[in-house]
C-alpha cells in the first residue's frame, strides 16, 4: 500500500514508535507530519535504545528516507543535538537520508520565553505545557508571522526575520510580563550556525512525497501524540497545538491524499 498512517487513539504513548519501527523496514519514506520536540518515540533494537523527538523513527533503518514535514514545528538546536547523538552511534543522518520540509516552522528562544510567561500568568490554571515553545510557534504560524524552515537557506532573510521576531517578542516580554529581554545578537549568531548545518537538509516536502507515491513507493506517515490531544477533536483545552489524527497527515505532509490511502490497512494503535 503506498500510504500508511500511524496514529495514536488515546493521548499518546500507545507504542507508535514500535509500530513505526516495524513498518519502516518495508517503507521507502517515513515522514513526520505534526508536533514538535514535546513528543517523540523510543525505539528498541536488540539492546540498543534510541530516544527520538523530531527525527522519524525510520532513521534507524539504512536505506529509508526520513522527512520532517511541513506540519511539524522544529527547534533547530534540538534537531541538531538529536542528529549529533544519532551520528555518534553510527546512524546516517546526512542530507541524503534526513530531509526537512521548507514549509515546517521554526521554534525560537522567543517562543520558549513566551511559553513560560504564558504558563506563569495562568497560575493554578496552567495548561501544563512542556515549555518548549510548541504552542507559541503554532500561534505565530496561524497569525502568519511565523518563521519557516526555508529561511535557513537564505542567511540575509533569516537574519532580518529573526531581528523583527525577537524585537516583537521582547516588547511583549518586557512590557506585558515584566521579563528580561532576549539577547537578539546571541540568537542571531546561534541561528546562523544552525542554518549552515541544516540548509543542506531542506527540501520541497510535498514534491518529494508526490514523486515517491507516483513511483509506487511506500510512504509511512508517522504521527506524534494521540487523537485525544488533537486541537479540534481532543480533550480541549488540554490538547496539543496541531492535528495528530489521520487528517493531520493530509495537511501536515502536503502532496498526500485519500486517493493513496486504503483506510482498513491504516495502522491504528
Amino acid at each position: 500500500m503506498p500510504l500508511t498512517i500511524i496514529i495514536g487513539a488515546q493521548w499518546g504513548d500507545e507504542g507508535k514508535g514500535h509500530i513505526t519501527d516495524r513498518l519502516a523496514q518495508g517503507a521507502a519514506v517515513v515522514a513526520r507530519y505534526s508536533g514538535g520536540d514535546n513528543a517523540g518515540h523510543t525505539v528498541t533494537i536488540g539492546r540498543e535504545i534510541f530516544k527520538l523527538h523530531l527525527i522519524p523513527s525510520g532513521i534507524i533503518h539504512p536505506g529509508v528516507l526520513c522527512l520532517i514535514g511541513n506540519g511539524a514545528v522544529v527547534n533547530p538546536a534540538v534537531l541538531l543535538r538529536e542528529m549529533d547523538a544519532l551520528a555518534a552511534r553510527g546512524v546516517d543522518v546526512g542530507p541524503a537520508r534526513l530531509k526537512l520540509s521548507g514549509g515546517a516552522h521554526l521554534i525560537t528562544p522567543g517562543h520558549i520565553a513566551m511559553d513560560r510567561a504564558h504558563e506563569r500568568e495562568r497560575g493554578r490554571g496552567a495548561i501544563g505545557t512542556t515549555l518548549r515553545g510548541i504552542g507559541p510557534a503554532y500561534t505565530d504560524k496561524a497569525r502568519r508571522v511565523g518563521l519557516r524552515a526555508e529561511l535557513l537557506a537564505d542567511p540575509a532573510a533569516l537574519a532580518a526575520a529573526l531581528a523583527e521576531h525577537v524585537a516583537i517578542k521582547n516588547d511583549v516580554l518586557v512590557k506585558v510580563y515584566g521579563e528580561e529581554p532576549l539577547d537578539a545578537a546571541a540568537i542571531a549568531a546561534d541561528f546562523a550556525a544552525h542554518a549552515a548545518r541544516l540548509a543542506p537538509h531542506l527540501t520541497d516536502g510535498p514534491l518529494l512525497l508526490d514523486e515517491a507515491l507516483r513511483r509506487g513507493q511506500t510512504v509511512l506517515a508517522e504521527g506524534a501524540q494521540g487523537t485525544l490531544l488533537d486541537i479540534d477533536h481532543g480533550t480541549y483545552p488540554f490538547v496539543t497545538s496541531s492535528s495528530p489524527t489521520a487528517g493531520g497527515a493530509m495537511t501536515g505532509l502536503g502532496a498526500v491524499s485519500y486517493t493513496h490511502l486504503t483506510l482498513p490497512t491504516s495502522a491504528l494503535v
